[in-house]
């Protein structure tokens, strides 16, 4: 696959990853490569779709949504785009995916209490496309959204570059 990342690419997300306010120069210093390289594979990985932008991460507890929770809803026939455009409306729904099994769509929501959440279902449930929802409360996160471990888990080829212009041989 062409967007598959390098050793180089890993690399250079591993360095975003622990320092995200880097700049190319300071990239460049970490990696030990050129800066004009960096900006290169930064600018392809964005083009791919590899790097989808590098905002802030923001923690919803500390900000003061302590209340997550997985809403399974299925819907009326056909009503896919209907239903998406209703949770796109509300503003504690996080994500929604189209599924398979038991369900169709797949919510994340976050609210400030359970009374707030429960006003957040009951809009959720007030679409006329959703038939039935069930929830699932999060108690607990046991593994925190993450990437770089199956990134790193495909075997690559290791690349060959140049040193970066006055790095130590």
């Amino acid at each position: 696959m062409a967007n598959e990342p390098d050793a180089l690419d890993m690399a250079l997300l591993t360095a975003l990853r622990e320092s995200p306010r880097a700049g190319v120069l300071q990239l460049s210093r970490i990696t030990r490569v050129a800066r004009a390289t960096v900006q290169s594979r930064l600018d392809r990985m964005e083009r791919a779709g590899v790097i989808t932008g590098y905002g802030p991460d923001i923690d919803l507890t500390a900000a003061g949504f302590p209340v997550h929770a997985f809403v399974t809803l299925e819907i009326t026939q056909g009503a896919l785009d209907r239903v998406a455009a209703d949770l796109g409306a509300i503003p504690g729904v996080l994500e929604a995916y189209a599924i398979t099994g038991s369900g169709d769509v797949l919510c994340k929501v976050a609210a400030t209490s359970h009374a707030d959440l429960q006003q957040t279902l009951l809009r959720i449930d007030g679409s006329p496309s959703v038939a039935r929802s069930t929830s699932a409360v999060v108690l607990s996160t046991v593994i925190a959204r993450r990437d770089m471990p199956l990134l790193a888990s495909r075997p690559r080829a290791a690349v060959t570059r140049a040193p970066a212009y006055g790095a130590a041989t």
